[in-house]
């Protein structure tokens, strides 16, 4: 799966968590823009982790603080 179908595969994921519906760019961010707490983070990666049969670890969660990043990691995490 390439990058873009990745890209619109995690759209349509993060549409139920999108409560204010804020515009999503590559640059949108979690914690920020669209104002994700601990708990959602968690509920979204299982969303990802379940539709893509990937584990994002903590480490990598850690590292990702927006939507051009998450869309990078999985498309990485695909290919291995």
């Amino acid at each position: 799966m390439d990058r873009a179908e990745v890209d619109t595969r995690i759209r349509s994921l993060i549409e139920p968590f999108n409560k204010k519906g804020v515009e999503i760019t590559e640059a949108t961010t979690f914690a920020s823009d669209l104002e994700f707490d601990s708990l959602t983070v968690m509920d979204f990666v299982a969303e990802i982790e379940d539709e893509f049969d990937i584990i994002i670890s903590m480490n990598q969660q850690a590292e990702i603080e927006n939507f051009g990043q998450l869309v990078d990691a999985v498309t990485k995490l695909q290919d291995q």
